[in-house]
This record gives structure tokens, sequence and C-alpha cells, in this order.
């Protein structure tokens, strides 16, 4: 398990939003693990410059998320609810974390994430690339990696959709999360558009995300939030149809703590984005392993394909994969890989496992950090299935 305060010099760290609903239930964790509660350091106080790290101690990174105040100081905006802006977020936040990393090196605290790997995850488009290299499966990109076309529009959107064959392609904001700016396109031709999304545009053309997903049915619509988007980078993918369940698009967040699938929820929804503020709800885990196997799949053959993305990034404890189920529960592709994506309230780990009865933050208590891996950068190749 993550080393006891008793046994370092200043015991656990979390760098989050204090009182948010992340930390608390970290700090539930540690309390229910008998461990004295982390010490806290604001998010607000590292982007001001005012945090320290102490000597010896295990510092988590956390979301910065759901607070006005850090919302302003690292996208230049106070409205939550805005979309973009995304830029300046990624731009902000990697240089406050890599701030952490220099700060953890100087007086030899221990990062559980490793600042390089946060950098990837938090672009769609090199966390892309560094899947596809590893040989773990991904949707068709033309967006995909360092070396990516720029796309400062709706016609880079579409020339690169059709240059790479594709009809139909979710269209993202390369640092967005939460199904922020997401945009499940398809064409059928000169004019012929339209678009899923929880994106709402106003008359003033600025972009707000909605709880409610619309659907945008004209060229011109897509076009103007395309081109809104676009200034702070654009990731292009194939648009997989996923397995479905009960009428209802299925997808899979693998959580991954320590190399180690240890958590999944299977998520629904009428729309192609399952994402649970939107309208997704969770299915029964049991029943869907029950018709994996009864297709022909592998329940065994999705969870590493979830480790092996997670072998990707080495230096970060825990990641979420997002797994997509495609021909009838046969084959499974890999979405996204989450740096925060461990936020699942009363889901406990798959049963037989290492976290069977834990939640997540627990799970993440209970496992040894992969200190011999750890590493700044992504520069290790990710483990191979059979």
């Amino acid at each position: 398990m993550l080393p006891h305060p008793s046994t370092t010099d200043a015991g656990l760290t979390v760098v989050g939003i204090p009182g948010n609903r992340r930390v608390t239930l970290f700090q539930d964790a540690v309390r229910a693990a008998g461990l004295p509660p982390a010490r806290e350091v604001s998010w607000l106080d590292v982007l001001g410059g005012r945090a320290e790290l102490r000597a010896g101690e295990t510092v988590r990174i956390d979301s910065p998320g759901e607070d006005p105040e850090v919302e302003k100081l690292l996208r230049g905006a106070d409205d939550l609810t805005r979309v973009e802006g995304t830029g300046l977020w990624y731009e902000r936040f990697t240089s406050a974390v890599r701030g952490l990393g220099q700060a953890a090196s100087a007086v030899g605290a221990d990062l559980l994430d490793a600042p390089d790997e946060l950098a990837v995850l938090f672009d769609k488009r090199l966390c892309h690339g560094v899947l596809d290299a590893a040989g773990v499966r991904v949707p068709a990109s033309p967006t995909s990696g360092a070396g990516s076309p720029a796309v400062s529009g709706w016609d880079d959107v579409r020339a690169l959709m059709a240059g790479a064959g594709l009809s139909r392609a979710f269209v993202k904001i390369a640092h967005g999360s939460s199904a922020s700016g997401v945009l499940a396109v398809e064409t059928a031709g000169p004019g012929r558009v339209r678009a899923t999304t929880s994106v709402e545009r106003d008359g003033q053309g600025r972009l707000f995300n909605s709880l409610r997903v619309r659907r945008y049915t004209t060229e011109r619509e897509v076009a103007a939030i395309v081109d809104t988007l676009a200034p702070d980078g654009l990731h292009i993918e194939q648009w997989i149809p996923k397995s479905t369940w009960e009428g209802r698009s299925a997808d899979l967040r693998v959580v991954v703590v320590a190399g180690r699938a240890t958590h999944v929820v299977v998520r629904t929804s009428g729309s192609p984005m399952t994402n649970l503020h939107l309208g997704g709800t969770r299915a029964d885990l049991d029943a869907v392993r029950a018709a994996i196997r009864a297709a022909g799949g592998s329940w065994a053959t999705a969870l590493a394909i979830c480790e092996k993305a997670a072998a990707c990034f080495p230096g970060t404890h825990c990641v979420g994969v997002d797994l997509l189920p495609a021909s009838n529960w046969r084959r499974f592709t890999v979405c996204e890989v989450n740096a925060f994506g461990d936020l699942l309230p009363g889901l406990t780990g798959l049963p037989g496992g290492d976290a069977e009865g834990l939640d997540t933050y627990a799970a993440q208590l209970a496992a040894p950090p992969r200190r011999a891996t750890r590493a700044t950068a992504v520069a290790s190749p990710c483990g191979h299935l059979a």
C-alpha cells in the first residue's frame, strides 16, 4: 500500500480543491484505512505560487475542476459552463504540474502523477498517438500524435474526415473532459451534415456546456461551433458504433490502479455520449459480463486491453480507461485514458480482485505505486497482449 505516514517525513498530501467531493472522498478513504488525514494543498495556492511540498511526503495530484476561482486562473473565465479557453487551461495546468514536479524533486517528495504524463493524458492527440504506437487498439484518427495536422476550422475537419474515409466521426477539443465540446458528426455528401452534442451556442456565438444533448442539423450550425472551438485545438477520431444494452449505446469506464484493472462501470445512453451527467445510466456489470461470454467475447481480454493502455503511463498511479465494446460485445477499443477518471462514488472493486469491497480511493491507498517504472516522461513501451 502507499507508505504509512509513520514511515515517511511528512505522510500523505493531496493537491486539490479543499472541500470538493474528490478531496472529501479521498480523505474518507484515508481515515477508513486508519491513517492520519492527508495534508491538503489547494490549487489556488499552487497557481498563486504559494504551495510548498515537504521532504518525504507522498503527493497525489487531483483535479483542479469545479472551482470558479481556479477556473478563472487557468482558463481566464469564471463561468464553469463555458466551453472555450481549454488551450489556455492546458498551458497553465501543465506548467503548474511541472512546477510541482520540480518542487518534489527539490525536496525529495514523491509524486503519484508524473507531470509529463499528465501533459500527454490531457492532450487527446498526444494520448491517441502514444496508445496507437504501443499497439493499443484505438479508433482511426487523422489527428493522432505530435506531428498531426493543425485543424483551423470546419473546412479542415471536412477535408481530414474525407481523407481518412470517415463519414461519421467524433470531433473533440484536444484538452477537454467530461464530453465538453464533443460533437458526434455525420456527413452524407455536400451540405448534408448533422452533429449530436451537449454544446449550446447562444445568440452571440458563445459556447456553453449543457446537461441536455441536442442535435444540429445544418452544416452552417455545425461549422459555426467547430470554427469557434478550433483555436483551442481539435482531435478527430472514427465514430465506432458501440454495442447496445437494452436498446441503448453502452461503453465501459475501467479504473486501473498500479497497473491492475480494479473497478468497472457500464454506462448506457440513448445518445452517442454515455457520460452519466448527460443522462447516462449504469447497467448491471454481471449481466454485461455474461453477455460478453455468450457473444464469444472475453472479459479477461477487455481488462487486459485497459491494463495495456494504462501501462503506457507508468508514472501515473491511477487512470480511468474508456473502453468501447463493438461487434456485439466481441471486440474492444480504447477511446480515451483519463488522468482523473476515478470519481465513481459508491462503486466497489471487482469481485475476486485485490480491490474487492474497496472504492476507487481506498484501492489507490491499498496498492503499491509502481516506483520501479516511475518516470517523468512517457518513454517506456506498453505491455503486449498474448
